[in-house]
């Protein structure tokens, strides 16, 4: 419910900035990014009336939640899209248009929608208007082509807890359960949600459609139902005999790609693989099907990580026998990027690292943006010192190491945005690119090689700069940027927020290879961010990561000795 009022309120904020109202959209967003970012389920507040708690919700907003509570929708935004397209939320969401640019678009070129956009971008007309341009032009139509190609698909985030939400409703009335799909395979982004069960097959269908997120029986047949659920997304389940779940499991986990190379091994061992089963093809007797180990192991190749499952040469290392020993999650011991209200975080100091202490960290680095972020409250060299009297009393109450760090900005020219005297006496230092997106690759390249050159920076985040369906990453030679990671002992992070996952699996993977040590952090502005550390440690099993690969697989000490020890961070 926390998501649903926070895009609610987040839409309301785009039609009122497309209306050219002033001070409401910053006030809807306000409270959208706190509820968004809440822990607690904002139902609690509802049934405990006590809605005005939260930051940022006065007497209008409670009655705005508390509609949507009670009725699923709210008629304030109803009337809002009657006055304007609704298509205009879609037209905001191509990279380089804002509001201001979408209401200009709609005055004077009549664009309701993406069509009508893709229209007067092809015919054109879009570079003859004022504050446009020949170059934006050609942006919105590589922005309109991101958006087509991710169309139908859905974060991470936004699938993975209904599909385990599904699981944990059908459990109980199942034999055998589990995700399938490119879901399984921790894609970026995912299609339909596809779950594949034992057991008895019309109780595990009634128990499907029965669950409350169903909105619609699309499909409901004797192996396969398929629903549509209340946030649009669709989920399928195939109920399948025991001795085919395993072929059925490798069958439909995917990728296509990688099934059709397996298929071939198959065939020239003299064999047939579907989903149901391994056959002999001389005489069709069953070999193998009940589980994919089984699969495989009739294959003669080791058992494949569904991460792995791309044909990226997995195939070849499970013939090998050197498959790798992909990092766990429970491995990981601390998050090394965080926010709190030092800067643009929602929590404090203390609120923040009690929450990565029950998730049994040993440490979690607090990694406040610099001064020269201003709209994230950037921190001043002073801001720093009094923040580190807090760190250090969280750090005696506590039984977790809290890093003082800092997420600086790496300005236009490769310098830092603050001084190399603050940032020697930090714990952790980040480094990240937040401006001048639009610098073509060599000079944008040369920047980041600068700032890694000064030795002040132990973690480069977000590499790229992408945000998935929102904007591409800027313009950067990544095999130069790992090579002068490599040079310079800088550290390259994946970001393990489910709309940046950056470094993205191949270029992790390449960091890998060249001897970068890279590390995972949620970039977390509320509590329940930190649990994007799944989605982080996921993106390095895809990109083949295994434990000494990942920075956050040390211990506390181990850590702080590989900071101190490398660059000049203490010369």
């Amino acid at each position: 419910m926390n998501e649903e009022i926070a895009e609610i309120f987040n839409e309301i904020a785009d039609l009122l900035d497309v209306k050219g109202v002033d001070f409401k959209p910053r006030a809807y967003r306000k409270a959208a990014r706190k509820i968004g970012s809440m822990k607690d389920d904002v139902k609690e507040y509802y049934e405990d009336d006590s809605l005005k708690d939260i930051e940022g919700v006065g007497d209008a907003m409670e009655d705005k939640i508390e509609e949507i509570i009670e009725t699923g929708s709210l008629e304030y935004l109803e009337e809002l899209k009657e006055e304007l397209p609704s298509g205009l939320i879609d037209v905001m969401n191509v990279p380089d248009i804002g509001p201001k640019s979408a209401k200009k678009l709609y005055e004077e070129l009549g664009v309701e929608d993406l069509d009508s956009l893709k229209e007067e971008a092809e015919a054109g007309n879009i570079e003859e208007l004022k504050g446009f341009g020949k170059k934006t032009q050609k942006k919105i139509l590589q922005g309109i082509e991101m958006l087509e190609e991710i169309s139908g698909r859905h974060l991470l985030n936004e699938v993975i807890p209904i599909a385990e939400d599904l699981i944990d409703h059908l459990g109980p009335k199942a034999e055998k359960i589990e995700k399938a799909g490119s879901m399984r395979r921790w894609k970026e982004t995912i299609g339909d949600v596809d779950i594949l069960a034992t057991g008895e097959r019309d109780e595990l269908m009634e128990t499907f459609v029965d669950h409350e997120e169903v909105e619609e029986v699309l499909v409901k047949g004797e192996t396969k139902t398929s629903v549509r659920l209340k946030g649009g997304i669709q989920a399928d389940l195939r109920v399948v005999e025991a001795g085919s779940f395993g072929a059925a499991l490798q069958y439909f986990t995917g990728s296509k790609e990688h099934n059709v190379s397996v298929r071939q091994i198959a065939i020239d061992k003299g064999y047939k693989l579907n989903e149901y089963g391994l056959f002999r093809k001389d005489d069709e007797e069953k070999v193998a099907g009940g589980s994919e180990e089984g699969i495989y192991e009739e294959l003669d190749l080791k058992w494949i990580s569904p991460e792995l499952r791309e044909d990226r040469g997995e195939i070849e290392a499970a013939k090998e026998g050197s498959l790798p020993e992909l990092v766990e999650r429970d491995e990981i011991k601390g998050d090394l990027q965080s926010h709190s209200d030092w800067s643009d975080g929602h929590n404090t100091v203390f609120e923040v690292a009690e929450e990565a202490q029950n998730k049994g960290y040993e440490y979690i680095a607090l990694t406040d943006h610099s001064q020269g972020l201003s709209v994230a409250g950037g921190l001043t060299s002073e801001d720093i010192k009094e923040r580190e009297e807090e760190i250090d009393e969280v750090n005696e109450e506590l039984d977790i190491n809290v890093l003082s760090g800092i997420e600086v900005d790496i300005k236009k020219d490769g310098t830092l945005d603050m001084d190399s005297e603050t940032l020697k006496e930090l714990d952790i230092v980040l480094g990240a690119v937040h401006s001048n997106f639009k610098m073509d690759e060599e000079k944008q390249t040369e920047r980041i090689k600068k700032a890694f050159e000064t030795g002040l920076i132990d973690i480069f985040a977000h590499p790229t700069g992408r945000k998935i369906g929102e904007r591409e990453g800027y313009e950067v030679n990544v095999s130069e940027m790992i090579q002068s990671a490599e040079e310079n002992e800088v550290v390259l992070e994946i970001n393990a927020s489910p709309k940046r996952l950056d470094l993205d699996s191949l270029n992790a993977r390449e960091a890998k290879e060249e001897g970068v040590t890279i590390s995972l952090g949620t970039d977390a502005h509320g509590l329940n961010h930190l649990d994007y550390m799944k989605y982080g440690v996921a993106t390095a099993r895809r990109a083949w990561l295994e434990t000494d690969d990942v920075l956050n697989t040390r211990s506390y000490e181990d850590l702080m000795d590989f900071i101190h020890d490398r660059g000049d961070r203490d010369g």
